[in-house]
């Protein structure tokens, strides 16, 4: 699989990166519904021998549990994966999670994850939320540090804006910032992927197939079906109404293209987060060996000018529409 630089670190990062949020289950406010955790490891080490060489994590996915199936997957080859985690989400006995960006919790937090990965270093530590943003220099200043002490090789941020992420390169260099984007979420085109490029800040979109719904394989009925304990059916604003009838309408128009190349939905749409050159790697999640089979290979599709203009006809149409259900 094709690698890309992250940034202005010595990080050579597939184009496909492993995504582990699905993997930490259900059972709180933003899981999945229930997982198995071999499974999870099944396709932690498919995406491996299909040339995915990272891992995207967080404490937060499943409250320890994803950090944990890594750290189970990667035991006797971590030297031979990049590992990314996250700090900034915290929570209590009782399960409630809260942002915290205090020194102590960051610092907290980094050694929990150490141990629950089972590693002396995190290759990419990022900051996950913005989040209480008057802590976000405190929270910064102390990833720093850590990275001072050998225990972070190196620092990034996770849903920040232009002008949060100046206010953190004065501080500190950036080596990557993993921002949402895909087909239904384009705003960090705008001014966010600029910004990165002209600062040399890597750039490691999530939620390229829009949480599963860019895939195809989802109906109003399946969506209705998935279990309550699965964010997407209750707090994602693309699988309800009145997102949910647009988006779908899209993706039906999509297939013909994805058809076309003999390809997938899911391919389609990770090889057009890919397309444009200021995107390092784009994060897919998989929740079994035969998904992540399917999404690694579109690490290797470059879209042809005359795709990427019909998709974008496609998008325009679809964004008109959306704008005159909220009208």
């Amino acid at each position: 699989m094709e690698t890309r630089k992250l940034g202005r670190t010595e990080l050579e990062l597939s184009v496909i990166g492993f995504g582990a949020w699905a993997i930490g289950g259900g059972e709180y406010i933003f899981g999945w519904g229930p997982q198995d955790d071999e499974d999870s490891i099944k396709a932690i080490h498919k995406a491996l021998d299909m040339g995915v060489n990272w891992i995207d994590t967080a404490p937060v996915y499943g409250l320890g549990r994803s950090e944990e199936v890594v750290g189970r997957a990667i035991k006797g080859i971590r030297n031979e994966i990049i590992i990314a985690t996250k700090c900034g989400r915290i929570w209590d006995t009782e399960r409630n999670i809260s942002a915290s960006l205090k020194a102590d919790s960051v610092r907290q937090e980094a050694e929990d994850s150490l141990r629950r990965l089972n590693t002396d270093v995190i290759d990419l530590y990022q900051i996950h939320w913005p989040d209480p943003v008057e802590d976000i220099e405190e929270g910064w200043s102390t990833v720093a540090k850590l990275v001072e002490e050998g225990k972070i090789r190196y620092p990034a941020l996770s849903n920040f804006s232009v002008e949060q992420m100046e206010l953190m390169g004065a501080i500190h260099p950036i080596a990557s910032l993993q921002p949402p984007y895909s087909m239904l979420r384009r705003d960090i085109e705008a001014d966010i992927l600029p910004y990165c490029s002209e600062q040399g800040i890597g750039v490691v979109p999530y939620s390229p197939m829009q949480n599963g719904l860019l895939t195809g394989k989802f109906t109003k009925e399946r969506i209705q079906d998935l279990p309550d304990d699965d964010f997407r059916k209750t707090r994602s604003p693309f699988f309800r109404e009145p997102e949910v009838d647009v988006n779908l309408k899209l993706v039906e128009a999509l297939r013909p293209i994805a058809r076309r190349h003999e390809r997938t939905l899911s391919q389609l749409a990770l090889a057009w987060v890919l397309r444009r050159p200021e995107v390092t790697s784009a994060i897919t999640g998989a929740r079994k060996p035969k998904q992540i089979e399917e999404t690694a290979l579109a690490g290797d599709w470059e879209l042809d000018d005359w795709t990427i203009s019909q998709i974008e006809a496609l998008l325009e149409k679809r964004d008109e529409e959306l704008a005159g259900l909220k009208a």
